[in-house]
């Protein structure tokens, strides 16, 4: 090994000894080669052929955009495709599929149905196409093995059938159960919705005129109340008044018929109709100033004042009894009971009806202030209650219209779904018929071989030179002896050798020129037929 200790310290290969290796190993490198070739390019024509028929499926995305229906199916292609491999990979609609073209049967008898299935999962790709700026699926490849080409051509074209189809059932079941299933939301919905109304009608229902939207309604009404409550009460000390007058007036008209004043200055007949009378007219100019003419008590206090004025015109033209008449004695006798006499006790008893009927209408209007009064100091709890059932009812209403727009929305989508306007697979390329098998690849197998003969090669040629201690150069025989040599016996050669010398050189170049037309036929070979 001195040589190639040499060669390691100089750092340049030894190219004479690498020539003279091959000079005498050629023969060694060259069968090896040629074995190691010729046994995997015949295993390539051994093996059963397989030939794989493919088509190309594009993922065409929905006609109509998304801005005007949005989709309502899971948008997650990947996730669906393979859902939709496992359902068509599944064990049912291979045997379909085996048993409609005869599948496998060159397969040994023992063979069993679920084996079959796996002998055709394993002849079945499939290969995704992405797009390299967003990643997504754009297309994807079917592929399937067999060993008659029409035969994979066959199964590949039933494999896209079943593809397309499998996917327009599956967007449109999903899309009918998301349809059924908001559906079924938006009912719950509704109840919900209807039982909040409910309750707030029956709220609104149990506190009518105390709702917060009847406030302001509630005050204008009090306020007209006690507007009326005062009215009234004015109304009713006119009315005591005058029931006073009227008595006093009967008591005077039953003392005395002629006399014009009290002991006490008071007038009396004439002269005190005549004070009421303008009493009266200064009341009426009162009212009129703060209400209308159509107002009851103007109304009522004209009537006052007609009835006044036709009682003073009576009193002037009654006859006056002469002095010393008996019949004008007491005003309590029956002579006494003069026409206005009587007058005067009508209009005493329409006086006493009158403050009757103006302190039933007092108690009637105080009872509807405390009323109303009592409305308003419940309004704030009301009001929070209210509040309370209000904010579940717009929940309820917001949560109803969207499950309606939803609802809405799902049904175009599976309109849409229907009518295959959706995501769909579409066949780009039609289901190939192969004409060169694809397993073997003998020109692959070719070039397998020919590496595997090289290092075949090398290893017989090393293995050789490592187990031969024989010296074949002179740098050998300098390497062994530690002496200088002085002079060397010149190799004598006779013809027989150089005969035999040329006879090897040929044998050489014509084993090395049919090992490598050999590869090169066989390559060519490989190429042609595939």
């Amino acid at each position: 090994m001195p040589e190639l200790v040499e060669e390691q310290e100089s750092g340049q290969p030894d190219f004479e000894r690498y020539l003279d290796i091959a000079r005498r190993r050629h023969l060694h490198f060259l069968i090896p080669v040629f074995l190691g070739w010729l046994t995997v390019w015949g295993m390539s024509w051994v093996l059963p052929t397989k030939y794989k028929s493919s088509t190309l499926i594009l993922v065409e995305q929905p006609t109509m955009p998304e801005n005007y229906v949005a989709p309502n199916v899971n948008e997650n292609l990947q996730a669906r495709l393979q859902s939709i491999t496992q359902q068509i990979l599944s064990r049912t609609r291979l045997l379909i599929i085996i048993d409609k073209l005869n599948l496998y049967r060159e397969a040994a008898p023992k063979v069993t149905a679920d084996d079959k299935v796996d002998m055709m999962r394993k002849d079945i790709t499939i290969d995704t196409v992405r797009n390299t700026q967003n990643n997504e699926i754009t297309s994807f490849r079917i592929n399937y093995s067999a060993h008659d080409p029409r035969i994979a051509q066959e199964v590949t074209s039933e494999l896209t059938g079943l593809f397309i189809n499998e996917n327009l059932k599956v967007r449109q079941a999903q899309s009918e159960d998301t349809t059924k299933f908001i559906e079924k939301q938006l009912e719950e919905a509704r109840a919900s919705l209807s039982e909040q109304e409910a309750k707030v009608r029956l709220f609104q229902g149990a506190h009518v005129g105390a709702l917060p939207s009847q406030q302001q309604s509630n005050l204008q009404i009090l306020s007209g109340l006690q507007v009326q409550l005062q009215g009234e009460q004015d109304s009713l000390n006119a009315a005591k008044q005058q029931r006073v007058y009227y008595e006093s007036l009967l008591e005077q008209y039953r003392n005395t018929h002629s006399a014009t004043r009290t002991i006490d200055g008071v007038p009396t007949g004439l002269p005190a109709i005549e004070q009421e009378l303008s009493r009266l007219r200064a009341q009426l100019v009162d009212l009129s100033s703060r209400y209308t003419d159509r107002y009851p008590d103007v109304l009522k206090l004209k009537q006052q004042i007609a009835k006044t004025e036709r009682l003073r015109q009576e009193i002037i033209s009654a006859p006056k009894p002469a002095p010393g008449d008996p019949k004008a004695g007491d005003l309590g006798e029956p002579a006494s009971q003069s026409a206005p006499a009587l007058q005067i006790q009508s209009q005493l008893r329409a006086n006493q009806v009158e403050i009757t009927n103006r302190e039933h209408a007092i108690s009637a209007l105080q009872a509807r202030i405390s009323e109303y009064q009592a409305r308003l100091n419940e309004q704030p709890a009301t009001e929070q209650q209210l509040a309370e059932l209000t904010r579940g009812y717009e929940q309820s209403k917001a949560n109803y219209d969207d499950l309606l727009k939803k609802k809405n929305q799902s049904v175009m989508a599976t309109s849409m779904e229907q009518m295959q306007q959706g995501e769909r697979f579409t066949m780009l390329d039609p289901p190939s018929l192969p004409m060169k098998p694809d397993f073997p690849n003998r020109l692959k197998f070719c070039g397998i071989g020919l590496v595997l003969g090289l290092a075949l090669g090398l290893v017989v040629v090393t293995a050789f030179e490592f187990f031969d201690d024989r010296l074949h150069a002179e740098k050998d025989i300098k390497a062994i002896v530690p002496i200088a040599i002085i002079s060397e016996i010149p190799e004598i050669e006779n013809s027989l050798d150089e005969q035999r010398y040329r006879r090897r050189v040929v044998f050489g170049w014509t084993m090395a020129a049919l090992v490598l037309g050999s590869i090169l036929v066989g390559s060519t070979v490989s190429y042609l037929r595939g």
